[in-house]
């Protein structure tokens, strides 16, 4: 078990975290993109997944910048997310439903990951991590956009699909 003692090993810990989350991400988001029936719903899940590739070589570059060592630990929570993704695919047929369920997933990732970005902000700001600090807010308004989007997609058509759908 990883001991964390400092904040310095927290920081190092929520970053080794998160990077794991980044790595299984880049594994499901090809899956979601194939499963939904919706273009623009594909395409978005398609844009985020070579964001998400950028957001890995970010975590690279606070790696390089600060000499941190990052620990090989999974992380559970994304595992779990991503599992709740794989149940919706396998129970929904393609179609709007499915669409709706993946958004809905696809946002519990997100605010994880909004939430995880964020605590590194602040603890990387307390260390005087200013550099990495930058790298990290970069992809945080990453995420914060992706959310935005996926709600707009909810809200406008993704649900209402789904309603219409018997």
């Amino acid at each position: 078990m990883t001991q964390r003692k400092t904040v310095d090993d927290l920081f190092v810990h929520m970053l080794s975290d998160i990077y794991n989350a980044e790595k299984q991400l880049t594994r499901a988001l090809a899956k979601l993109a194939r499963s939904v029936s919706d273009p623009q719903l594909s395409e978005a899940f398609r844009t985020h997944l070579e964001e998400t590739h950028g957001q890995v070589e970010r975590i690279d570059q606070v790696v390089e910048k600060t000499g941190i060592r990052l620990k090989r630990i999974k992380c559970v929570a994304m595992e779990g997310l991503i599992e709740e993704g794989a149940d919706l695919i396998e129970e929904i047929e393609k179609g709007p439903v499915l669409d709706a369920g993946l958004v809905a997933a696809a946002q519990k990732v997100e605010h994880y990951e909004i939430a995880a970005y964020g605590s590194l902000c602040a603890i990387g700001k307390q260390l005087g991590q200013t550099e990495a600090v930058e790298l990290l807010k970069a992809t945080l308004e990453e995420e914060k956009a992706t959310d935005l989007k996926l709600t707009e997609f909810a809200e406008k058509a993704g649900n209402q699909k789904a309603r219409e759908h018997k």
